[in-house]
């Protein structure tokens, strides 16, 4: 394979833009098969150099095009784990997946807590997990979340304003749409642990039923409770944009 210069290697793994690699190669913070770099040009082969950032090794296996990359939505259920395994034995997003997909080393993007349900991506891209997850670059989440109470136009202009949590944490506004008296779609881009819980619960409101509806650009429409389907390659493109990363190796 010909080789790939580093800072488009990075890039392209979703570590950072091209130009900040170059910064970290010249602050000695990357290295390649154990040295550190000393020339932003250096080329490298995703398939056979071991490349790190601060220690951290790094997937280059999307930059290669190795092998096919798998992205599921799931349905998740409530009182199902996020996690690939539970100590507790609780059931998680890996149970129940067709065929042989339960055998893949696939992971979920990020949490959706225990008693809340709707959509969550599993995938094997390291790449894209990276940059979906990144503080810096959480994209909008989308949740239908049925109340017992009908909430005020004050609880309703708080969310919209921006509130401080009980515990002190700050939270961006919130977009806020009522779909009935006591339904509400909200649109966070924070990634705040329980968010809306704790936003409802410093508002006194109780949360029957939290649903996560949409992640970025993508919808959870129809599918199923439990069920899953892997993006299609326009949904894909679509997610991979949405993270700052280039097209997938061999798309379109």
């Amino acid at each position: 394979m010909d080789l790939i210069r580093i800072n488009r290697a990075l890039a392209a793994a979703g570590v950072c833009s091209r130009r900040k690699a170059d910064d970290l190669v010249r602050a000695g913070l990357v290295a390649v098969n154990g040295a550190p770099v000393l020339k932003p040009g250096l080329g490298v082969d995703p398939l056979k150099d071991k490349v790190s950032v601060r220690g951290r090794d790094i997937d280059l296996s999307s930059v290669s095009g190795e092998g096919s990359r798998i992205c599921l939505m799931l349905h998740k259920p409530a009182q199902v784990v996020s996690t690939v395994s539970d100590p507790q034995g609780r059931p998680t997003v890996m149970d129940g997946l067709p065929g042989n997909l339960g055998e893949k080393r696939l992971y979920p993007v990020g949490r959706l807590d225990y008693f809340s349900e709707g959509l969550i991506l599993l995938t094997d891209d390291g790449a894209l997990t990276n940059r979906l997850t990144h503080p810096r670059g959480h994209l909008p989440r989308l949740y239908r979340v049925v109340l017992r109470e009908t909430p005020d136009a004050a609880a309703l202009d708080r969310m919209r304003r921006g509130m401080t949590l009980s515990e002190g944490e700050t939270l961006l506004p919130a977009r806020v749409k009522s779909l009935s008296p006591n339904i509400l779609e909200i649109t966070v881009r924070q990634g705040v642990n329980r968010q809306i819980r704790r936003m409802c619960r410093d508002l006194g409101l109780t949360i029957l039923s939290l649903c996560r509806t949409g992640f970025g650009p993508l919808r959870l429409g129809d599918l199923p409770r439990g069920a899953c389907r892997p993006l299609s390659e326009e949904e894909m493109e679509d997610l991979r944009a949405a993270a700052g990363l280039p097209r997938a190796p061999g798309a379109g």
